[in-house]
Order: C-alpha cells, then structure tokens, then sequence
C-alpha cells in the first residue's frame, strides 16, 4: 500500500502521549466524522473495529439538499464523502479512532482526491462534534508532521461539523455486500488486510 513508510509504532506513542487511552467505564456512546475518499473502504475498515456498534456512509460539508451521490458527485456540493462512526469510549478512543484514519484508512497527503478518484469530494477531512475532538485531531496531526511520519505533507483539514446526511442504502455495507466488484478488490480490500496486519488487538475478532 501506499502508506508503507507509515510507522505504526509513531501512532501509537502519540495516542499514549495525547491521553487518549480507552476509558475504564463510560457507556454513552460517541460519534465522529471522517473523511477520506471513497466511503466504501473507509466504511469497512471501521465497521471492524472492537467498540464500534455502527458506521454509516454518507456526506458532511454542504446542505441537506445537495446531499444525494448524484450531486456530490459533480464535486460542487461542498460535501466530501464522509462516514458517522458510532463508538463506545470504554472500548476504544477517539485517538485511536485517527490511528487507524491516518494508517491504513486513507492517504491524508493527497489533495482533493483518494487513489483513483479526484475531486474535493474526495477530501481528506475530520469534521469535529467538539472542542475535545478539535484538540485531539490537531494535536495528532502537528505530531505526525512533527515526526515526518509521511513522506509528504498532510493535507487533512479539521472543521467544525454542521451536519452529517446518510447516503443512499445501496452504499451502506457496500463491501459487505461486494466482496467482488472490482473497484473494491483493487482499492478497499488491500486497506483491510492492512487493518488486521498492524491493529490486530483493536478488531472486534481478537480474543
């Protein structure tokens, strides 16, 4: 994959180092925003994660009115492509949450496009529901930038989120239920092999 020259070990002193280990005991559920390109893959790669009960593909940035796969996909909407994460923080972070965002679920130093496919839909972003995920977002990545994790600069933009619209039920669990199209042979399915390689102990699978 691209993100080869990612350290994971780098991730995982930064999220130590930002205290953002798991909670010992908080039933409230969380959600976050995040983009990265297509939200097929990235809707996968989260839905796996312990502590996540669901993931929905959809769009953030622009108005309910343009929020409808045809119309972002003119790339005029201001909408990016986006997943709503729902997470337990007694099981996983949100710190943790941008681990696996920054390694293995996108490239965040590519402007405006994901792999093969452009446009400012396809940006990378974090769209953040308040101050504490505002701190952790910029704090993660000065510290990644600050370590030159990439080979390029990141390019990932930290917004306040407005609002965050469902996409059609044809893109929810898209992969789940495509294992074989084409696009996600090529372009998701390397992301997951690559999830379980290097976050093992964050899968809901692990013992």
């Amino acid at each position: 994959m691209r993100f080869s020259k990612v350290i994971p070990l780098a991730l995982a002193l930064l999220a130590g180092a930002l205290g953002v280990a798991p909670a010992q005991a908080s039933p409230r559920l969380e959600k976050a925003v995040l983009a990265g390109g297509c939200f097929w893959g990235v809707e996968a790669v989260f839905d796996e994660l312990r502590g996540v009960t669901n993931v929905v593909s959809g769009f953030s940035g622009g108005n309910a009115a343009t929020a409808h796969y045809e119309i972002v996909s003119t790339g005029m909407t201001g909408h990016a492509e986006s997943v709503e994460i729902t997470y337990n923080p007694a099981q996983i972070s949100y710190g943790q949450l941008l681990q696996v965002y920054f390694s293995v679920a996108h490239d965040p130093t590519e402007l405006d496009y994901q792999g093969p496919d452009h446009g400012s839909q396809y940006r990378s972003a974090i769209f953040y529901a308040n101050d504490d995920q505002k701190r952790v977002a910029e704090a993660t990545i000065r510290e990644l930038s600050a370590k030159h994790v990439y080979p390029a600069p990141i390019v990932t933009k930290v917004v306040p989120l407005a609002a965050f619209y469902p996409a059609e039920a044809y893109h929810q669990h898209f992969i789940a239920k495509n294992p074989d199209y084409p696009y996600v042979v090529y372009n998701d399915l390397p992301k997951l092999k690559e999830l379980h390689k290097r976050f093992p102990a964050l899968l809901k699978t692990h013992a």
